[in-house]
């Protein structure tokens, strides 16, 4: 084989690898049952909310007797055990033995939701031996909310395998990705009352900054407009003898005050006894 030839080859045999390599890191993701023309935009939407706890990793010890002694491994959406490729998303280990037994898997899943909680069905699981009439498993997880949290108390509540059908594993979780959005408590007036306050800090900074930078104005002449608020209360006082009063401003007084029209003329007589000798 030629050099060229030998490179070539060599060059597709990375990039082969590289491709390979990057399908294997990508992890897979929850796949609702049914087809995906079939999912509605209530499922898409839950599960787009569940997306900030893929990355995180649950588990629980259980040990009852002698006889069970198990750890529980979960992913939100994602395979416990990427390598294995079995679709794992909620995972038994029998710490006696080390066998493990895959109770629900993500490529089949249910999503709904309440008020204040999600619930994330894994079906699927591997079957049951003696129990439940052989059916495969199925592990269901109640998300409650609780703000403030990104993921905590995870736990297993029951495990119910003594029915005919429909057999499942219960575990609880709460996390704030369960939580319902928060309406603003700001009311219009309250809105309103911020932008105005906002509004005059920005008039009063901006226009004192003006006066002193570029006007070059000191002391009481950087406040904005100066003489403006200096007559403001002339202005008031104008605009309210304007509106308040009702009759015409030339006309007569309603009283008249004691003055020199209303006295008679003075007499020409003094009481001249009245002065001193």
């Amino acid at each position: 084989m030629s050099p060229p030839c030998h490179t070539s080859a060599l060059l597709l045999v990375f990039m082969a690898l590289a491709v390979a390599g990057a399908e294997q890191s990508e992890e897979r993701s929850c796949d609702v049952i049914g087809d995906e023309s079939s999912e509605s935009q209530m499922e898409r939407a839950l599960l787009k909310k569940l997306e900030p706890l893929s990355h995180l990793r649950f588990n629980v010890t259980v040990e009852k007797g002698k006889t069970e002694n198990y750890i529980y491994h979960f992913r939100v959406c994602r395979e416990v055990n990427s390598t294995s490729h079995d679709f794992g998303g909620l995972v038994q280990t029998d710490r006696q033995n080390g066998k493990t037994t895959v109770i629900g898997r993500i490529n089949e899943t249910q999503v709904f939701n309440g008020s204040d909680w999600i619930m994330l069905i894994y079906k699927g699981g591997d079957s049951y031996g003696r129990h439940c009439s052989g059916e495969k498993r199925r592990a269901v997880i109640m998300i409650s909310c609780k703000r403030g949290v990104t993921a905590s108390s995870f736990s297993i509540i029951s495990e119910e395998r003594e029915k005919e059908q429909e057999c499942f594993y219960l575990f609880e979780m709460d996390s704030n990705v369960a939580c319902p959005a928060e309406n603003s408590h700001l009311s219009v007036g309250s809105i309103l009352l911020i932008t105005f306050v906002s509004l005059i800090a920005v008039y009063i900074i901006g226009g004192f900054l003006y006066q002193r930078l570029v006007v070059g104005a000191k002391g009481m002449e950087q406040i904005p407009h100066f003489a403006f608020w200096q007559d403001l209360g002339n202005l008031v006082a104008d605009g309210c003898d304007f509106v308040c009063r009702s009759k015409p401003r030339n006309a007569p007084a309603a009283y008249r005050g004691v003055g020199d029209d209303q006295l008679g003329e003075e007499s020409e007589e003094r009481d001249d006894h009245l002065l001193p000798m």
